[in-house]
Formats: C-alpha cells, sequence, structure tokens
C-alpha cells in the first residue's frame, strides 16, 4: 500500500494541481438508455467512468483497471463476451470501468481511450487492452533523447511523447481518429487531474491497493483479481 500511494504520488505531482473543475460533479447523461439494446448503451459518469449497459440494473460491476496491467489485459480478453452476452444483454446487470493510474502510461492511454463520444470509449479500451504486449515492448529499450521528451515540463508534449514512442498514435488511427483530434485529447490536462484524484479517492474509500480490483453493488471484492475468481460471485447475484 505504501508503495501505491508513493507512486500515486508522483503520477500527482506531475500533474500539477488536483483542483476539480466547477460541475465536474454533475450527471453527464451523454447515452439515454435503449432497452433490449444494452450492448449498445453507455453512459459516462460524473466521476469521468464509463458504464455499459443498464445503468438502473440490479447488478452493478465496477472494475478499476490500470492500463499497463496485464492481469487488467488478461482479464478483459476472459471476461469480456460473457459478460455481455450473460449479464449485459438481458439488462441483468452493467459493467463500469474507472481507470486507475499507477503511472504517466496510464494517464496517455486513459486520456486516448475517453478520447470521442462516450459510445467510443469500450472500443478503444479494448483496443489498447488487446494490444498491451505490442506496445509496451518498447519500454524495455527507451533512449535517452526518448526519456527526456518524456520528462517535458509541458503536459502536452509529455503525452504526446509517449503517444508516439509506445505507437499510441496507430491504434487509435486504425480506429479512424485523426491526428489533431488525438493531440487534443492528449492535452487535457483538467481531465488528467480528475482522473488522478479519482484514483487517490480509490485507494482512500474503496481500499483499492491493485489492479484489477472489483466493487459489486457497492461492496470491495476481497482477493479478486481473476475473471475465475469473479465469475462464481456475479452468477450467484444473476440468478
Amino acid at each position: 500500500m505504501q508503495r501505491l500511494l508513493k507512486s500515486l504520488v508522483l503520477v500527482l505531482a506531475g500533474l500539477g494541481s488536483l483542483a476539480l473543475l466547477s460541475g465536474a460533479g454533475r450527471p453527464q447523461p451523454h447515452a439515454a438508455p435503449q432497452v433490449g439494446n444494452w450492448n449498445a448503451t453507455v453512459t459516462r459518469t460524473a466521476q469521468d467512468s464509463y458504464i455499459l449497459g443498464n445503468p438502473a440494473a440490479p447488478v452493478n460491476l465496477v472494475a478499476y483497471i490500470s492500463y499497463t496491467c496485464p492481469h487488467c489485459a488478461a482479464f478483459e480478453a476472459e471476461a469480456e463476451a460473457p459478460m455481455r452476452i450473460g449479464m449485459i444483454a438481458p439488462g441483468k446487470g452493467s459493467y463500469e470501468i474507472r481507470p486507475f493510474m499507477r503511472n504517466p502510461i496510464d494517464i496517455a492511454v486513459a486520456l486516448l481511450a475517453e478520447c470521442g463520444p462516450p459510445s467510443h470509449f469500450f472500443a478503444n479500451n479494448q483496443a489498447f487492452f488487446a494490444s498491451q504486449s505490442e506496445w509496451m515492448a518498447p519500454l524495455g529499450n527507451l533512449t535517452d533523447a526518448q526519456k527526456a521528451r518524456w520528462s517535458n515540463p509541458d503536459f502536452g508534449a509529455r503525452m504526446r511523447a509517449m503517444a508516439s514512442d509506445l505507437g499510441l498514435y496507430k491504434i487509435m488511427e486504425q480506429r479512424g481518429y485523426d491526428r489533431v483530434t488525438l493531440d487534443r485529447c492528449l492535452a487535457n490536462k483538467p481531465l488528467a487531474e480528475r482522473i488522478a484524484k479519482h484514483t487517490q479517492d480509490a485507494v482512500e474509500k474503496d481500499f483499492v491497493q491493485g489492479t484489477p480490483a472489483f466493487l459489486l453493488n457497492g461492496v470491495p471484492l476481497a482477493g479478486t483479481y481473476t475473471w475465475e475468481a469473479l465469475k462464481p460471485q456475479l452468477d450467484a447475484r444473476l440468478r
């Protein structure tokens, strides 16, 4: 826990002020629920998270994820299809993703995942997790020049350098985004500050010590880090 808090402090320090924007706590209903089409219903919350499915469903699963976490990528690969079929499609449950920032790379990827309308988020999220091993591969061979760019005092320049060096632009361009739009999303420091604050809140209020971490109907699931461990707990509530 102490290591996690220390890491978070370093991330927050790199972002600057954590003052929330005025109005950040108000609901932002970007998608009206469509009965019978829950797999296409995405709601962006006031906490900058995203809910897939019926937001009023009796079962709500929250996942705290880090984009640089291999266990999170494994969970997404195993859980997405069965959750969409057995939980989300019939409107029995919803799936909410809350980004949890462990390092500056998580910041860059989270900003790109949230780029565009809420309806794009889950596909963006899946694209980054599906290719995680590829875009993280260069991390072991960064040059001094690249490390210097990643330490640029200008927030937008730092984020653009990471996106370029790790091939994050290419992933999003393949999804139809243009460079101007992506650069604008990467420069969204206020959003990065809010996500950092949400990460801090997750540690202090939801007792998140690592990723993935889950809440089921608001209750933290201790010792649950995989789809294998989560599935029976979900099934018990979906009956």
